[in-house]
C-alpha cells in the first residue's frame, strides 16, 4: 500500500457547503465546536464540572454488562476501568448495525475516532480519552441495513422490520454460505468467515452480532461500544424526555439554526418534529400530541399527560429518541468532548446546538470524518495514460471528460480564437457607441449577445462530434470512471471493508489507522 494523496474536503465539489463553511470557520456559532487545543481544554474543563460520579457509575456497570459477554483485550479493561474516574472522558461514533458493516467507510470513522482519542491523551496527558462507538440499535429501518456489497457480489439477510433493529434474532444464513464462496480462497478469507459465521449465529441478535464484529476488529485498539437500548441509560433521560413530551423544547429551541441553514444552504438535513421520540413495543413508532392526548402513531395507543408520564417514569426503557434527540441522549450519558461522523450527521448535529444550551448540556467538538480511496496499480496506469489526475474524479467528471476529449482538437483552438477576436470588435463599438444613441448601443450588444451563442452553439456540436468520432476513449474514460466511483458513489459507500481485508488482512487496518491526520478532514488515496 501506498499513501498517494490528500485532499482536503473544501477542495472537492461535492462535500455540502456547510461542511466546507463550518471547516472554514465561517460560522460564527460553531468556531468552539471546531477542532482545536483552545477548544479540547475547554471542552474538558466543561465536562470534568458537568458529568457525575453518579453517571460514570452507571456508565462502568452498563460496559461491563454489556461487554461481559467478549473476552476484553488488556487495553480495553484498562478503558472500561479508567471511566470511573473523573479526569476520562470519551471521543464517540456512532452507525447503524449495517450486515457485517455494511459500506467500508464504518470502518474508517471507527479508526479515526481510536486515533482521534489517542491524539488527545497524548496532547492532554493529564487526562485520559477513550474511543467509543455507539450503536444505533433502536432504529427501526431495516430495509437500510440488511444488505453489504463487494466487487463480485450483493449479500443481504431477511429480518422482520418495523421494530429496533438490534433485537432482531438471527435466522437467516444464507448469505454467509455465498459470502464463503466469494471469500474461501482469499488470504485472509477463512478469518472473515468466522467471523461472520460467530456473529451472525442463529439466535444472536444484530446487536449482539455486532459488537461481536466490532470486537473483533476493534479490541486491540482498546474501543468500548455502547448499546443506548438499556433502561439504566434511558432513565438518566427522564427528565429531558419528560420536558420534550410537555413543552416541545427541542423543536421550538431548534428553529432559529433551522430557519439559518435553511436560508443559507437550501435546507437542513432533518426536520425537527414537534415530539422527537418514538415508542418502543414489538414496533417502534413516532409520539405525537394532538386534541389533548399522546398517540402513539399507527397504533391506536393513546395516553394522556399523566398517563404518558407514569409510563415515563415506570419504562424509559420505551422510549426512544429519534435522529435529533439521539445525539442529547449520547452526549447527557457519556463524559464526551467529539463527536466524529460524516457529513450529514455533522449536519443535523448543527441544528441543535441551541437545544443543548437551553437544557444546560455540553456540545461537543465536532469533526466530520475522513474519506479512504483505495486505488490498484492497473486502474492508476489507466488513468495516467489517459491524462487524469487522481483529484479529476473528485470534480465534475462531465467537464473533465469534455475538456479531455476537445483537448487536442485544432477546431476548439480556432473557435477561441475567433471568438476572442469577436469580443474584440464589439468592446471597441460599445466604446464609440456610448457616444450615439441608446438604441444603437442596445442593438451592438443584442448583436454580441447573438454571435457569442452562435460560438456556444457550435462548441456544443463539435463536441457531440468529436465524442462520435473518440467514442473508444469516451467509453473508457466511463468505465475508468466506475472502477474509483461504482455505481457512481464514493468507494467507501458501496464496497465492504472485506473486499480489502480479504487480501491484507490486519496490516490494512493498521495502515487505514496510520495514513489518517485527524487534525483535518480530507480524502487519503492510497494504491493497493
Amino acid at each position: 500500500m501506498k499513501h498517494l494523496k490528500n485532499i482536503p474536503f473544501q477542495e472537492i465539489e461535492s462535500i455540502p457547503q456547510l461542511i466546507k463553511d463550518f471547516l472554514n470557520g465561517k460560522l460564527l456559532d460553531f468556531k468552539e465546536d471546531l477542532f482545536s487545543h483552545e477548544n479540547f481544554r475547554h471542552k474538558i474543563s466543561g465536562k470534568k464540572s458537568e458529568f457525575t460520579a453518579h453517571q460514570r457509575n452507571i456508565l462502568f456497570e452498563v460496559l461491563s454488562d454489556q461487554l461481559f459477554t467478549v473476552e476484553l483485550s488488556e487495553q480495553q479493561e484498562a478503558n472500561l476501568s479508567a471511566l470511573q474516574n473523573d479526569n476520562t472522558f470519551t471521543v464517540v461514533t456512532g452507525h447503524q448495525l449495517n450486515l457485517f458493516t455494511g459500506p467500508a467507510f464504518f470502518i474508517y470513522k471507527i479508526l479515526q475516532t481510536i486515533k482521534t482519542a489517542e491524539y488527545l491523551t497524548e496532547n492532554f496527558p493529564e487526562n485520559n480519552v477513550v474511543p467509543v462507538f455507539w450503536m444505533a440499535t433502536e432504529d427501526h429501518d431495516f430495509e437500510e441495513i440488511d444488505h453489504f456489497k463487494t466487487e463480485n457480489n450483493y449479500y443481504e439477510i431477511k429480518g422482520k422490520s418495523g421494530g429496533a433493529v438490534g433485537r432482531i434474532q438471527i435466522e437467516d444464513q444464507y448469505f454467509i454460505r455465498e459470502f464463503e464462496e466469494e471469500f474461501k480462497d482469499s488470504v485472509y478469507g477463512t478469518e472473515l468467515i468466522r467471523w461472520i459465521r460467530e456473529a451472525y449465529t442463529p439466535g444472536n441478535t444484530l446487536a449482539q452480532a455486532t459488537t461481536i464484529l466490532v470486537h473483533r476488529l476493534f479490541s486491540q485498539y482498546g474501543l468500548l461500544i455502547i448499546d443506548g437500548d438499556d433502561p439504566r441509560l434511558k432513565n438518566e433521560m427522564k427528565e429531558i424526555f419528560k420536558a420534550e413530551l410537555i413543552d416541545q423544547k427541542l423543536f421550538q429551541c431548534s428553529q432559529d439554526k433551522v430557519n439559518f441553514l435553511t436560508e443559507h444552504y437550501g435546507k437542513v438535513q432533518v426536520n425537527p418534529r414537534e415530539i422527537n421520540l418514538f415508542y418502543l413495543s414489538e414496533t417502534r413508532d413516532r409520539i405525537e400530541y394532538a386534541n389533548g392526548k399522546y398517540n402513539v402513531v399507527d397504533k391506536g395507543i393513546f395516553f394522556t399527560e399523566g398517563e404518558i408520564l407514569h409510563e415515563l417514569e415506570t419504562y424509559p426503557e420505551r422510549f426512544s429518541p429519534n435522529a435529533l434527540m439521539r445525539p442529547v441522549y449520547q452526549e447527557k450519558v457519556l463524559p464526551n468532548l467529539v463527536y466524529i461522523g460524516g457529513n450529514a450527521e455533522i449536519m443535523y448535529w448543527m441544528e441543535i446546538k441551541d437545544y443543548f444550551r437551553e437544557i444546560g448540556l455540553q456540545f461537543p467538538i465536532l469533526i466530520p470524518r475522513n474519506s479512504m480511496l483505495f486505488l490498484k496499480e492497473k486502474t492508476l496506469k489507466k488513468a495516467e495514460k489517459l491524462d487524469l489526475k487522481t483529484e479529476d474524479f473528485f470534480k465534475n467528471f462531465t467537464q473533465v471528460i469534455n475538456h479531455i476529449i476537445l483537448k487536442n482538437s485544432r477546431l476548439t483552438s480556432l473557435l477561441d480564437a475567433k471568438e476572442d477576436a469577436v469580443k474584440s470588435v464589439f468592446s471597441e463599438i460599445k466604446e464609440q457607441a456610448t457616444e450615439t444613441d441608446v438604441t444603437f448601443k442596445n442593438l451592438v450588444a443584442a448583436e454580441e449577445k447573438r454571435q457569442l451563442k452562435s460560438y456556444e452553439r457550435m462548441r456544443k456540436r463539435l463536441l457531440r462530434a468529436e465524442k462520435i468520432k473518440q467514442s473508444e476513449k469516451l467509453s473508457r474514460l466511463e468505465k475508468l470512471f466506475l472502477e474509483v466511483h461504482p455505481a457512481k458513489n464514493w468507494q467507501e459507500r458501496v464496497l465492504n471493508f472485506s473486499v480489502f481485508y480479504a487480501d491484507e488482512g490486519r496490516d490494512w487496518l493498521q495502515n487505514c489507522y496510520s495514513t489518517m491526520n485527524v487534525e483535518k478532514s480530507e480524502l487519503f488515496i492510497i494504491q493497493i
